[in-house]
């Protein structure tokens, strides 16, 4: 394939002949003109007489006919060759959900006085049925819980099913026997959910999914909406707060989720893309994928022995590989290499305002994500159509803006650990 220089040296080569035939002919046409004038050259007044001057007008407007020529095939060469620069220019990633809905901001989904009226007085109840318990989820449940107060929704229930698909069908029918009118939740696996929510889709629950949804359920019919992070912005954040601690130069190692989940997978991918297409100056030049959490001080340690000049590494997650990532650089030593890494968790913020490895993490606002769950319940009670996939915004956390950081993500304080150590 020719490059945008070479078909740009083309162009010229086949306009060149064309302009010298265009000046030929211009030549003949002014000599045949003079040859048939040339009786009249010594006229009675001197002057020129009125046919020679014809053919110069026509020479002219020759001339700019050929000007606009020229100009029209350079105006259509510029356009060509920027054409051809949209053509190669890279794309920013953009998050889409599981089955490639477009992603529509959290700040879209409100109610109206109105509706949030008709809400309260309709004596609604609602269940939360969690996957797992940490700070993460604890942020997601109070921003849903402070969510349906507001709207007059009572919480009648709230499991955690600890990774554990039968606990969260077992979790679903005992929650069912109350009868509540929401469900939230992040279903275990697309499989095992599609079984264990039946009973609330046969049942008319508006069930709104955290980032994942069963397989086979058909938004508006089987569930109102899905919510998760921007996860596009995620992955751009890690790599600016890594691009920018190494000064856009350096080489870095890229560790990602080696698993078909479309969150992890989207984060990890716009990382390593915004990477690529802002910092030219920073090499990835080792990828390893991670299945198992557990194998993060493994993968990490191989890195550094392939590759002992590492400046940086990426980890897909905080709790779990990020830990691993720094087990294996304190075991070498490294402690110039810059790592980033995804979510609040106390091991990363501890050793990010202590000035360890850890020099950035990207971070999504959980409390939003639950109180963003919880009003998309009312839109189902209320028959209102919610976009089928929802998105909060990303955070850059830094030593300088952890507090606020954790107050935007978790409405809540920093670990008492991280506050010691910034002498708060």
């Amino acid at each position: 394939m020719r490059t945008k220089s070479e078909r740009h040296t083309t162009k010229s080569r086949v306009r060149a002949p064309r302009r010298l035939l265009l000046l030929c002919l211009l030549a003949v046409f002014a000599l045949l003109a003079a040859s048939c004038t040339g009786d009249t050259d010594s006229d009675a007044d001197g002057g020129a007489a009125p046919a020679t001057t014809a053919p110069a007008d026509d020479d002219m407007a020759d001339d700019d006919m050929a000007d606009d020529d020229m100009a029209d095939d350079d105006m259509a060469d510029d356009d060509m060759a920027d054409d051809d620069m949209a053509d190669d220019a890279p794309t920013a990633p953009v998050t889409q959900g599981p089955g490639g809905e477009e992603a529509v901001a959290s700040s879209e989904i409100t109610l109206s006085d109105d509706e949030i009226a008709q809400v309260q007085a309709g004596s609604h109840t609602a269940a939360l049925l969690w996957h797992t318990a940490g700070a993460f989820t604890d942020a997601v449940s109070q921003g849903a819980r402070d969510a349906f107060a507001e709207l007059g929704i009572e919480v009648i229930a709230e499991t955690n099913a600890s990774f554990d698909a039968a606990q969260q069908a077992n979790d679903v029918e005992t929650v069912m026997a109350q009868n509540p009118d929401i469900i939230i939740s992040l279903a275990i696996g697309p499989d095992a959910g599609a079984a264990a929510f039946r009973p609330a889709t046969e049942a008319g629950v508006q069930l709104v999914f955290l980032s994942n949804v069963p397989q086979g359920y058909v938004h508006g019919e089987d569930y109102v909406g899905i919510v998760t992070d921007d996860l596009a912005a995620m992955g751009i954040t890690a790599a600016n707060l890594l691009g920018e601690a190494l000064g856009g130069e350096g080489e870095v190692g890229f560790i990602f989720h080696d698993a078909a989940y479309y969150v992890t997978n989207q984060r990890d991918q716009a990382f390593k893309s915004w990477i690529e297409i802002n910092y030219p100056g920073i090499e990835i030049v080792a990828e390893q994928g991670l299945a198992d959490p557990a194998a993060a001080e493994e993968i990490a340690a191989a890195l550094l022995t392939r590759h002992p000049d590492l400046d940086g590494i990426y980890a897909p997650w905080s709790a779990g590989p990020a830990d691993g990532v720094l087990a294996a650089l304190r075991a070498a030593g490294a402690s110039d290499v810059a790592v980033v890494t995804m979510d609040l968790d106390t091991n990363v913020s501890l050793d990010l305002v202590e000035g360890g490895n850890i020099v950035g993490i990207a971070a999504d606002e959980a409390y939003n994500l639950g109180r963003t769950m919880a009003f998309e319940g009312a839109y189902g009670l209320l028959g209102k159509a919610a976009p089928a996939f929802v998105v909060v915004p990303a955070i850059g956390v830094t030593a300088d803006n952890i507090v606020d950081a954790y107050r935007q993500s978790l409405a809540a304080e920093p670990p008492k650990e991280v506050l010691d150590a910034l002498g708060n």
